[in-house]
């Protein structure tokens, strides 16, 4: 039997936040946040809407997360975002001890393995999960936002 509730299951629901992202015409990436198979926290991007460089879906994520749990670490926790952290939120997932990271699309410019960001010692990677979804999404956005200008 097939576990429902495995990396693709969860990163479908990261890309559902991306989805929400692109609407409003932010970049397109999503995040949610797991305790024990169970969703506690979900975000997009909101640096358009909020005007705010630091309103990453991850960043999002962190807080709802912190505000759910009533504290500030999520040893426990799996975070599935559809780009791979930069290195504000990889940093900030640092501080925030996340279990483990699971990512999409790799971002080989400004993401947190090529900056070299460290993370905590405890957090796991995987990457690659839903890779070709999570990509796509990406460039359709900036192929039509070229197409606007």
């Amino acid at each position: 039997m097939i576990q429902p509730f495995d990396d693709e299951y969860f990163m479908k629901k990261a890309l559902q936040e991306a989805q929400t992202a692109f609407d409003k015409v932010e970049v397109p990436v999503g995040a949610v946040i797991v305790l024990n198979n169970q969703i506690i926290a979900r975000a997009h991007n909101l640096t358009e809407t909020l005007n705010d460089v630091t309103a990453h879906a991850e960043m999002q994520a962190f807080t709802a997360a912190a505000d759910f749990l009533g504290g500030k670490y999520l040893k426990d926790c799996v975070l599935y975002v559809t780009l791979e952290p930069c290195q504000m939120c990889a940093g900030a997932s640092y501080w925030a001890q996340i279990g483990k990271i699971v990512y999409g699309a790799s971002e080989p410019e400004r993401g947190f393995k090529n900056l070299k960001t460290t993370l905590h010692p405890k957090t796991k990677v995987v990457e690659g999960i839903l890779e070709n979804e999570c990509s796509q999404l990406l460039k359709r956005f900036f192929i039509e936002k070229r197409n606007l200008n």
